[in-house]
């Protein structure tokens, strides 16, 4: 009976155990992920122009495009999507533990790296969305306005708890700092499920406007968080 016991125990699965194996599932595919939206970025965006066929990027800009802007908004826009892109490289390495206990330094200049280009891509997003008007609807903007300004809010309270060395504190502000610098990523992977779940749009417009994707544009960082 003892013996039977001890077999049941140890073959038994234990909820750490599955919470475990889910958040190793999600970061293995985050990653995979990841990777594949700064090829997408490079692909679609940075290589046309660099090859000097700048129209394929504009077809693919929201609004007007940039190229009815001004010379230097079509700067701010290189310079908030190829950050864009790095993040997307170097930022699933900040959430292995394994690499912050073998290599702190890393971690540190990676982190710093991390912080400083999703503010610099927050205040270049508000900017274009509002000031430059790339954009295809007020209302269909204000999800990922409210993306933008709690970013630099986040990255505020994981600097602070860092220096504190209040480091529990400093991961979960630094996992919300995530999350909400890869709300566009997420909100690119709600919509498509949404579209696949439904076969096709449901309560959504093409201007991004309708109940659907307001509602996916606010969830894409306020649910995971």
């Amino acid at each position: 009976m003892q013996a039977l016991s001890s077999q049941i125990k140890s073959s038994a699965i234990s909820a750490d155990n599955v919470l475990s194996s889910i958040v190793k599932g999600w970061v293995g595919i985050a990653l995979v992920g990841q990777w594949m939206f700064a090829i997408y970025i490079f692909t679609v965006y940075a290589l046309p122009t660099i090859a000097g066929n700048s129209e394929v990027t504009h077809e693919m800009l929201p609004g007007h495009g940039v190229k009815d802007k001004s010379f230097i908004d079509s700067i701010l826009y290189f310079s908030h999507i190829l950050p864009a892109a790095l993040m997307a490289l170097s930022g699933m390495f900040q959430l292995f533990p394994s690499i912050r206990r073998k290599y702190p330094k890393f971690h540190r200049i990676n982190g710093r790296m991390f912080f400083v280009l999703a503010i610099s891509g927050a205040l270049t997003g508000l900017y274009l969305t509002w000031g430059a008007g790339l954009r295809f609807s007020d209302i269909g903007s204000l999800g990922v306005t409210l993306n933008g300004i709690l970013i630099p809010v986040a990255i505020y309270f994981a600097w602070r708890t860092a220096i504190k060395k209040q480091f529990n504190l400093h991961q979960r502000f630094a996992v919300h700092s995530f999350l909400l610098v890869n709300g566009v990523w997420s909100f690119r992977l709600y919509l498509m499920g949404w579209f696949i779940t439904n076969q096709g749009p449901n309560g959504n417009s093409a201007n991004l406007d309708g109940p659907a994707d307001i509602t996916l544009s606010f969830a894409s960082y306020l649910l995971p968080m």
